[in-house]
């Protein structure tokens, strides 16, 4: 009976054991989650054993390829780990497992729970099918973002590249950013920039132009130059376009100030705003509108009058129009006229010549054309304009005396050093040119030297008597190239020596045409009935400019000196004055002599004693202070000892004799060629 009642007790402990409660499953889940980190450690060290056995390093097998390392990409290497590694795995592996247990766990009690069994029960099969089909959905969704993750925690990579490839990223066409502003795209950086220079402009005036132009300065400096200056010269044609009617107080600011920034960013800001503003300018020309056009040439005459370019341009943008005459032409001429006429004749008297040339031809051209050619000739603003011509031509009209705010302006400018920012030679056609590259607005590289040379021949008129007479005379002094007679037109028609130089710096030549600016002076000079200074001045004010002329001039005259003999008597005594006023102007030394030899009498014919002694004369007719400084310039150097004894001995040798004045003046010239010290009076 006792072992029957204990083997009853047996089948009843195994049967417990068998079927366990739910209380003791709840138990057994929490002393496996104690004892998961040991059990994670075990697993490693076995995937220890097994990574060595496979040869497997940085997650790739070792030998052949064949394509098991896809399934390895991604895994870290347990090899090639140290120990926090690992432990660091297996803490994340256990976290990740512990999650999972106990999400397991709340399904399973609600699963079990007696109010969930009631929910289920009143509601519909309907309602639990789309309710399953829900959470499904948005379980998919958060895997979307995410690895795959297998029933033991560990991501799977091949499920991670599955999902990769699964994505599906819609391509975006690329806008190139110099289209991106055609397209009305523009950067939000942009845009902020744009308000920016917007609100400066707004608070522009006569009063706080300077420290508006500094605050515009700062904003041009954070963003790229390119960038900066199309968004500025935008907004300054803009508010210049739509501004006040006709008002030149509006305009003269707004040049002011691109004068300010061209000073204080450089001149390549001044000369791009200066090529939208001829784009513009063409643009309203073919809508017709006249009051964007009457403001904007008020601002390009201001642009001249503030010195930003010079009178150049505008006399190119006078030309053109004169040519068409249409009646928005002759508006724009009476504004450019009225607004800076006497500061561009005085100027370029010359250039504005030519454009009356070309309105005279002009106007004649309609008068001869139809009747209605014939009514608008004679309309009130052609006369006008033709009148306010005439006062310019003959120097009737009065220059505008400047406000006291442009005194102010033009002061400040002067300080900022507004000289070196003038843009000069550039024209309204290179301006409109939408192939510019570079550095285009530098006068080098407007025009090569064969085109600029081209265009100034073609700006002579053929068809007036004195531009004929003028190239006949080129021609007959052997101007047989364009660049000879084209500066040979400039020398001879030049209304003054600055107007002449003006124009020769605008050649540009360079090489050996730029050698040619003073062969062809010295030949005009040696022309001439009656010597001229005109010829001494410019030839001093170019070497001034250039050393190169001065080492050309030198040259010249020394070639000419050996065609003493073969020289007419005229062109010898405009030789030898033209040589003493460029030795007592302190241009050129007495060392441009050292090719003559003056003492070997064999060599001293009558011709060349007359040329020589007509020379020193010209030089005893100054005072004796620019005698001694002139003679001491050779009497350091001790090359020029041969100079100096012949100079001394062609002096006391013909022409102190029979003369007391040069006696005196021989006693200077030989204490000042023993000065050794070089001091001067």
């Amino acid at each position: 009976m006792r072992t029957a009642r204990m083997g009853k007790e047996d089948l009843k402990l195994r049967s417990r054991t068998k079927v366990k409660t739910k209380f003791e499953e709840y138990l057994d889940m929490e002393m496996g989650m104690q004892n998961h980190r040991l059990s994670a450690e075990e697993d490693l060290e076995l995937e220890r054993k097994l990574a060595q056995k496979l040869k497997v390093k940085a997650g790739k097998l070792r030998g052949a390829e064949d394509g098991m390392n896809v399934l390895f990409e991604g895994l870290p290497s347990i090899v090639d780990s140290t120990v926090e590694d690992e432990l660091r795995f297996s803490r994340e592996f256990a976290v990740g497992r512990s999650k999972k247990n106990k999400k397991e766990k709340k399904r399973k009690m609600l699963e079990q729970s007696p109010e969930s069994e009631i929910e289920k029960g009143s509601v519909g099969d309907g309602e639990v099918e789309e309710t399953s089909k829900k959470s499904k959905k948005r379980k998919k969704k958060k895997m979307s973002g995410q690895h795959q993750v297998t029933d033991d925690g560990v991501e799977s990579p091949c499920a991670a590249r599955i999902e990769v490839q699964k994505l599906s990223v819609t391509p975006q066409k690329y806008i190139a950013p110099n289209l991106r502003l055609h397209k009305g795209i523009e950067p939000e950086d942009h845009t902020q920039l744009r308000r920016r220079v917007r609100g400066l402009l707004n608070r522009l005036s006569e009063s706080n132009v300077e420290s508006v132009t500094g605050e515009m300065s700062t904003v041009y400096h954070s963003i790229s130059r390119s960038i900066a200056s199309q968004i500025i010269s935008e907004e300054v044609l803009a508010s210049c376009s739509r501004g006040p009617r006709g008002n030149e107080q509006y305009a003269a600011v707004f040049a002011a100030f691109v004068a300010g920034m061209s000073c204080l960013v450089g001149s390549d800001f001044s000369a791009r705003l200066m090529a939208s503003l001829a784009n513009t300018f063409e643009d309203e020309y073919l809508k017709e509108d006249n009051l964007s056009l009457r403001n904007l040439t008020l601002l390009l005459s201001y642009l001249c009058v503030f010195e930003v370019c010079a009178s150049d341009l505008i006399y190119d943008f006078l030309i053109i129009l004169s040519k068409r005459l249409t009646e928005i032409d002759v508006s724009t001429i009476l504004t450019v006229l009225q607004c800076c006429g006497m500061k561009i004749r005085g100027d370029d008297p010359c250039a504005m010549k030519n454009f009356i040339v070309s309105v005279q031809s002009k106007v004649n051209e309609v008068k001869a054309g139809s009747g209605d050619g014939q009514q608008n000739i004679n309309g009130k603003r052609m006369e006008f304009m033709l009148e306010t011509i005439c006062d310019i031509k003959n120097n009737k009209k009065k220059p505008k005396d400047d406000p006291a705010n442009h005194t102010r302006i033009k002061k400040w400018l002067h300080k900022l050093g507004v000289e070196d920012i003038i843009i000069r030679g550039i024209k309204w056609k290179k301006l409109l040119d939408p192939d510019k590259k570079g550095q285009w607005w530098l006068t080098g590289d407007v025009t090569t030297t064969s085109e600029n040379i081209t265009e100034f021949a073609s700006t002579i008129d053929t068809e007036v008597l004195e531009a004929q007479k003028m190239l006949q005379l080129a021609a007959a002094q052997r101007m047989n190239t364009d660049a000879r007679k084209a500066i040979f037109c400039i020398i001879m028609s030049g209304e003054d020596y600055v107007d002449a130089f003006e124009k020769l710096l605008r050649l540009d030549l360079s090489g050996k045409q730029d050698r040619e600016i003073m062969r062809v002076l010295v030949d005009c000079c040696l022309q001439e009935k009656v010597f001229n200074k005109y010829y001494t001045i410019l030839a001093s004010k170019l070497c001034e400019h250039e050393k190169n002329h001065k080492f050309t001039l030198q040259y010249c005259l020394w070639d000419h000196f050996k065609e003493l003999e073969t020289m007419q008597l005229v062109r010898s005594m405009n030789l030898a004055k033209f040589t003493a006023e460029m030795i007592a102007s302190f241009t050129l030394s007495l060392a441009v002599l050292k090719s003559v030899d003056l003492s070997d009498i064999m060599l001293l014919t009558p011709k060349r004693i007359m040329h020589f002694r007509m020379l020193f004369d010209s030089i005893f007719e100054r005072p004796d202070k620019l005698i001694w400084n002139a003679f001491t310039r050779v009497a350091i150097n001790p090359e020029l000892e041969p100079l100096r004894s012949g100079m001394l001995f062609f002096i006391k040798e013909y022409m102190i004799k029979g003369n007391k004045v040069n006696v005196e003046k021989f006693k200077v010239v030989k204490k000042a060629l023993n000065n050794v010290e070089g001091i001067l009076m």
